[in-house]
């Protein structure tokens, strides 16, 4: 505990000795605000051992220790506290002065038992599964818990109403394959299911925690669709009310049979159930559009806010559409507050208004933001966090010195 508490002091320090330069990152704010705003640059120069060097924020004379994390062809950073409309701020990379005996990850990802749990600071974010939890309705590859920050749970899995619903998942409703439909939703016709496979990946660091696994999509005993699902959990700095995590998933034919998701009203994208606690009379939902829950219904939306009520207090979720996705901005499927008891399920869904074509070699990406928060968020604070979602603040590397 006293070398995290320690960790967590230095990150707002300011450093005064002089080190070797080695690359230097500029960040140009676009149109609207951001705060606590994760980013990424390519860098692809072998400079690393990354645990001899440190990335620092220039403000005048001040030099402010920064988070980071290096994946391969990459860098990540938080963006820390707020950066004004246009404000250009200025990092840089270089050698330890002194070497560091201790490196504590601020976000980790533990496996157990068949859960991947995701967590920061010792605070739990959410949880992976990994095996399936019943015979009938048997799949893995979901999300559930995801908490709050005031560790209110979020979500609900297998409902009385609706057993086949797992907290936050993707799959599609009618599929075409083999000239036979697919229902991979709706595992209690047994036409279909998605099963977790492996994990390709953990990650623990200073500036996300998160995995990428491994998914198929079966059709019977038939692998149709290959899924790769990246999640990131990102660090929140000194934001105790709020966090940002990030949903990808990337589908491609299993074999060289294409597949069609046809049109319906519900299936894919991002799907929700919510947890029991939130009903009619304390849950709003507000989109974009200015749409509610018992307007929002088979209406295209950037972003969609959830904000209800429980024994620990007010807290929700902001659920982002990147402009990028199948059809975006991507039409909802939202129960409205005189559905199942007032409960409440949200699905993003790709093809609610139109049939999509997968064809084999070809790789099919769907991509959602989460800001997970405590008390609400206003409508212009929803705005910029898409904004900066969709059109991130341009990062721009220039190399200083080569490390050999």
């Amino acid at each position: 505990m006293k070398n995290i508490i320690t960790l967590v002091l230095l990150l707002g320090c300011t450093i005064h000795v002089q080190a070797q330069l080695i690359a230097r990152f500029t960040v140009k704010a676009g149109a609207y605000p951001a705060a606590n705003l994760p980013l990424s640059c390519a860098f692809d120069t072998l400079i690393m051992d990354w645990e001899e060097v440190e990335l620092v924020e220039v403000k005048g004379k001040e030099r402010l220790i920064t988070p980071f994390q290096i994946e391969p062809g990459k860098i990540w950073f938080i963006l820390m506290s707020n950066t004004k409309p246009g404000e250009t701020r200025v990092f840089e990379l270089q050698e330890r002065k002194y070497p560091v005996k201790v490196i504590i990850d601020l976000v980790w990802a533990l496996d157990t038992a068949g859960v991947l749990t995701i967590s920061e600071m010792g605070k739990a974010r959410l949880q992976y599964h990994t095996v399936g939890i019943d015979t009938i309705y048997h799949r893995s590859g979901f999300i559930h818990p995801l908490w709050a920050p005031n560790s209110q749970v979020l979500t609900n899995i297998q409902p009385r109403d609706h057993l086949h619903h797992y907290g936050i998942w993707n799959p599609f409703t009618h599929a075409l394959f083999r000239e036979k439909e697919v229902d991979f939703w709706n595992m209690q016709k047994k036409e279909g299911r998605v099963d977790f496979v492996s994990f390709v990946s953990k990650s623990m660091g200073k500036v996300y925690g998160g995995f990428k696994a491994l998914q198929q999509h079966m059709a019977g005993d038939v692998k149709a669709l290959d899924e790769l699902l990246d999640v990131k959990v990102y660090y929140s700095g000194a934001d105790s009310a709020r966090y940002i995590w990030d949903y990808t998933s990337t589908l491609n034919c299993a074999g060289l049979d294409e597949i069609i998701m046809q049109q319906y009203r519900y299936g894919g994208g991002f799907g929700l159930r919510a947890t029991a606690d939130w009903k009619a009379d304390n849950t709003t939902l507000l989109t974009d559009a200015g749409k509610t829950r018992n307007n929002s219904d088979s209406t295209r939306a950037r972003w969609v806010k959830i904000t209800g009520h429980t024994a620990k207090g007010r807290s929700g979720m902001l659920i982002l559409c990147a402009p990028d996705n199948f059809d975006a901005p991507q039409p909802l499927r939202v129960w409205d507050e005189k559905a199942e008891h007032g409960e409440l399920m949200l699905n993003y869904s790709p093809t609610k208004m139109k049939e999509w074509r997968m064809h084999y070699g070809r790789e099919y990406s769907q991509r959602y933001r989460v800001v997970v928060f405590d008390n609400d968020l206003s409508v212009a604070e929803s705005e910029a966090a898409w904004q900066a979602f969709a059109h991130p603040p341009k990062v721009t590397c220039v190399l200083l010195h080569g490390k050999q």
